[in-house]
């Protein structure tokens, strides 16, 4: 039995699982890199292969990157996950570490930092990028009211909070996520209730105070 560690990689850009695929395939102590596009895909691929750590995107079409770890989780409590993304916000940092992700490091950190945070999870430990390291351990220290408000909505309302703040109309984000318009719509009604706003005017400004302003690819 081989001892390397067996990676699944979950991304919806083909050329960035190619490029981080073949960049772990260069260390000696990585054996398999499975691929996924999606997280639907992705909960299959695990259960097939048992990978020891999954590295996985947020933003993906489909049910999503949030969604993708609570459903992980709930099928293997022990599945080790890092979070590899293009957000840098903290409010993703938290809302991914709190939903059971073992790491959390940005696309714009050096190829070695994913490396290095694949060996410290499949070790049994954490990993959350240096750059973020520091601003999270003094944001959990002191929260803000209208942050706790955010952090309350679901996954997928997340998303849809996000897009619309950042410009996007229902239909528009119906067609980004693969949801029915009816269904974006019943989310917005949600996420206006939870956040006690009353208008995308105010769902922008909120955003924007969390600076999630463009924090959507």
């Amino acid at each position: 039995m081989s001892d390397k560690i067996t990676v699944l990689l979950v991304d919806d850009h083909a050329v960035v699982r190619t490029g981080y695929k073949t960049y772990l395939s260069l260390s000696d102590d990585i054996g398999e890199v499975y691929e996924s596009d999606r997280g639907e895909k992705a909960c299959q691929l695990y259960e097939r292969y048992q990978p020891d750590i999954v590295v996985l995107d947020l933003s993906m079409p489909g049910i999503g990157g949030f969604e993708t770890i609570r459903r992980l989780l709930n099928r293997d409590p022990l599945s080790r996950i890092l979070v590899f993304s293009i957000h840098n916000e903290l409010i993703y940092v938290i809302r991914a570490i709190k939903a059971g992700a073992k790491g959390y490091i940005v696309k714009s950190s050096v190829p070695e930092t994913l490396v290095t945070a694949v060996r410290a999870i499949a070790g049994g430990g954490t990993f959350i990028a240096p750059e973020l390291a520091q601003k999270l351990a003094a944001n959990m220290v002191g929260e803000d009211h209208e942050e706790d408000k955010v952090r309350q909505l679901s996954p997928r309302e997340f998303d849809v909070f996000c897009l619309l703040a950042n410009g996007m109309t229902s239909r528009e984000i119906a067609e980004k996520l693969c949801l029915s318009y009816k269904t974006v719509c019943n989310h917005s009604t949600s996420i206006k209730d939870k956040l006690g706003a009353k208008s995308i005017a105010e769902i922008t400004l909120i955003a924007g105070r969390q600076g999630l302003i463009n924090a959507v690819n």
